[in-house]
């Protein structure tokens, strides 16, 4: 892995923990903006204890070394909590302005992904 792709690597999955686990600790703790937020996309409020730890846990799958299994499942899991985020906006003729974060966050789910180091990949054993 050439040191470029490295720091892409870890720039983008620093910032990607970052915003998954502010998020996750937001949504853990039921803050008022994060209960409106899901409440007015159509979501119950008990709905943020479930995506808020499983965040979490996203983040340290992604971040503790080896369990590259685990690593794609979170990545999986980010992507559909991201893009599941972007089409209920959507969905809620919200104002575009409230893309940019699930926006940002899926940029950051691929880019992480796809640079990471051979050692957090999974290998099939059939291949």
């Amino acid at each position: 892995m050439t040191k470029r792709n490295k720091i892409i690597y870890w720039v983008a999955t620093l910032w990607l923990s970052l915003g998954m686990l502010s998020g996750g600790i937001a949504q853990l703790l039921h803050v008022e903006d994060t209960v409106k937020g899901v409440t007015h996309l159509g979501y119950p409020a008990y709905f943020l204890t479930i995506i808020g730890v499983w965040k979490i846990l996203g983040v340290i799958a992604i971040l503790i070394p080896r369990f590259p299994l685990v690593k794609e499942w979170a990545y999986a899991g980010f992507f559909f909590c991201m893009s599941g985020a972007l089409y209920s906006h959507i969905a809620v003729a919200d104002a575009p302005t409230e893309n940019i974060g699930p926006v940002l966050l899926i940029v950051l789910i691929i880019v992480s992904w796809y640079f990471r180091p051979s050692d957090r990949k999974f290998v099939s054993s059939n291949q």
